[in-house]
């Protein structure tokens, strides 16, 4: 199996729980205030991953690359919106409603990727995209 394919299987894993963890400790606390937490929480983790990988000092070099730094910054500006607003949907509905939903962003990825990148998508490829949407639209909206 590849490697990629297992740390996507892991990732997919682990944003699952995200979902139930968030949704338990969401109980009766502010949904934007327990993203913050959680967020400060993920920096502390991966400032120890980056430390027992011995590369604390390539933050210097990722800071001094202005294109590198102004497009993190604006993924990274993403990535708490979508936090933020995913913790309040969870908060406020199901998860069983909410994750479908929120994982129309493959489909929207696919289609940036496409546009903004140059990628290229096969007709399978195309036709996982349009099952994916269709999927979520029969878990989240008909259902």
């Amino acid at each position: 199996m590849a490697s990629w394919l297992i740390y996507a299987l892991l990732s997919a894993a682990m944003a699952a729980l995200v979902s139930i963890f968030g949704k338990i400790g969401l109980q009766q606390v502010d949904p934007n205030t327990a993203t913050t937490i959680r967020a400060a929480i993920m920096m502390i983790f991966l400032f120890g991953v980056i430390a027992v990988q011995g590369k604390l000092g390539q933050i210097g070099e990722v800071l001094a690359n202005k294109k590198a730094m102004f497009f993190i910054v604006l993924s990274g500006v993403a990535g708490a919106l979508s936090w933020l607003f995913y913790f309040i949907a969870i908060q406020k509905g199901d998860v069983s409603k909410v994750a479908p939903i929120d994982k129309l962003s493959v489909v929207l990825a696919v289609g940036f990727a496409l546009l903004f990148l140059g990628e290229k998508l096969s007709f399978w490829g195309t036709i996982g995209i349009v099952l994916i949407a269709v999927g979520v639209f029969i878990t989240a909206v008909a259902a």
